[in-house]
């Protein structure tokens, strides 16, 4: 091994596994990035507040507030930032290793809460959209992808846990930073406009330094490093490469853009329960004997409690469905995602319409486990196709297509749903439309997993590679 002793702390080269590292120490720090940044998923707890700074009365706005959609913008711009960011730096993080990385990702995160702290402060929504939105964003973007090829690298035996165990935390992130901005802003609410500007102060601090377990623990295997007994050629199928291909490569091949193609069908369908969930079992509910006697207060406690448990689902398809591909084999794995996805949303219309509540409450979960699967199970089927050398930056290109995701379900819905009102559809009915047009993404999605070849050897790197030299 070189010696790095006059390399910097935050040099690849410091951080090198020496001979028998426990790689079990590495999903500890992957997690400590995921369960930060995932608090993304849980900013809708801000909209309330953000929409009442100036009135004090979220039901009674005054007409300097900012609006529902205004305030929306901030998260889409995040995502959209997430998938932009994680193609760009994707190279610059393979060749500098997780650790910069994940600094970079750490001082953005928490820096992106402390600027949008100021616009809300300021009542600037601009601010606020170039805080939490686009250096938020970056920060999002590198941190998702920092760990997930430190991971792959460590796990060529069990890739599917690995990743799953990391982007569970993502996942997971909202139980934490629901409850957490929540108890904040009371805290905080005599002495600031609904105490939100102090919260993104705080929860930027606490993000900041609880993201550095992952910075200061992180390691990465030797290049000759493999685990104990491991011989690659015993998992080998078709579709598991023993060769490597370089991200700018990767892009030239059809099975990139069918992967592609696969990830926006998967994100896109699942957004369509996730941005109807509250509304929609509401409107189940109502259609029950039971629930035609609930008030509205009871309606919309049941609406939060689905939402909570669509999250929990969320998390654990992440572990379980891209666990079981290690078995199964990704191909087979996404699926499963598609058909049983097809299936189960055709099947939700008519349950909502017949009030089939406990029926309908399953299918949603199942559904929004194999959302969170597809996420978890992506990067490992990158690595089977293309090989461990540049695999976070091909991650981090393909993760484009979570960002047009993110604007195709928002607009599919809307669209629909607004359509399916103006049309005179009420209560669930409302949300049919969006079931099956998902369903019928879902059919496309699977045609292009179907689809997924092999790669061919001519866009293999020629000759050894060292992952140092990935980035160059």
């Amino acid at each position: 091994m070189a010696d790095n002793s006059s390399a910097g702390l935050l040099d690849r080269s410091r951080t090198i596994a020496p001979p028998g590292y426990n790689r079990w120490l590495i999903p500890p720090a992957a997690l400590a990035i995921h369960l930060a940044i995932g608090q993304a998923y849980a900013f809708s707890v801000f909209n309330k507040p953000l929409g009442s700074l100036i009135s004090g009365d979220a039901d009674h706005p005054a007409p300097d507030d900012w609006t529902l959609a205004q305030i929306g913008l901030t998260f889409s711009i995040a995502i959209v930032l997430l998938g932009l960011s994680a193609a760009i730096f994707g190279k610059w993080l393979e060749r500098v290793g997780p650790r910069k990385a994940m600094l970079a990702a750490s001082l953005c995160f928490g820096g992106g809460f402390l600027i949008g702290s100021l616009g809300i402060h300021l009542h600037n929504i601009l601010l606020l959209y170039f805080g939490y939105g686009f250096v938020g964003g970056i920060g999002l973007g590198i941190g998702y992808i920092s760990p997930v090829s430190t991971l792959i690298k460590w796990f060529p035996d069990r890739k599917g846990v690995a990743t799953g165990m990391a982007i569970m935390g993502f996942g997971g992130g909202a139980m934490i930073g629901s409850p957490l901005a929540t108890s904040l802003m009371a805290h905080f609410k005599a002495s600031a406009p609904q105490g939100v500007a102090p919260t993104f102060i705080v929860m930027g601090i606490i993000y900041l330094l609880f993201m550095q377990w992952g910075v200061w623990t992180i390691r990465v295997p030797a290049d000759d490093w493999k685990p104990a007994g491991y011989v690659p050629n015993e998992e080998h199928s078709a579709l598991i490469t023993t060769g490597n291909v370089s991200a700018d490569n990767a892009i030239k091949t059809p099975q990139f853009w069918l992967l592609w193609v696969v990830l926006l069908c998967n994100v896109t369908a699942g957004i369509g329960v996730l941005e109807t969930a509250s509304p929609l079992i509401q409107s189940v509910i109502k259609g029950t004997a039971k629930g035609q006697g609930m008030t509205e207060a009871a309606l919309v406690a049941a609406g939060a409690g689905f939402v909570g448990l669509l999250s929990l689902f969320n998390l654990l398809g992440r572990f379980f469905w891209s666990s079981a591909s290690d078995k199964l084999g990704r191909k087979v794995t996404y699926a499963i995602y598609f058909g049983l996805g097809i299936l189960l949303y055709a099947l939700a219309p008519t349950l909502s319409h017949n009030a089939q509540l406990a029926l309908f409450v399953v299918v949603c979960c199942v559904i929004i486990s194999m959302y969170g699967g597809g996420f978890a199970t992506i990067p490992a089927y990158l690595s089977d196709l293309f090989g461990k050398y540049q695999v976070g930056a091909i991650h981090g290109r393909l993760l484009t297509a979570w960002s047009t995701a993110a604007i195709v379900g928002h607009l599919i819905v809307s669209t629909l749903t607004e359509h399916a009102k103006a049309s005179g559809l009420k209560g669930a009915a409302t949300y049919q439309p969006v079931f099956y047009t998902m369903a019928g993404l879902l059919a496309v999605g699977l045609l292009a997993d179907l689809a997924v070849t092999a790669v061919n050897e001519k866009y293999q790197e020629k000759g050894p590679v060292t992952v140092e030299a990935g980035g160059h």
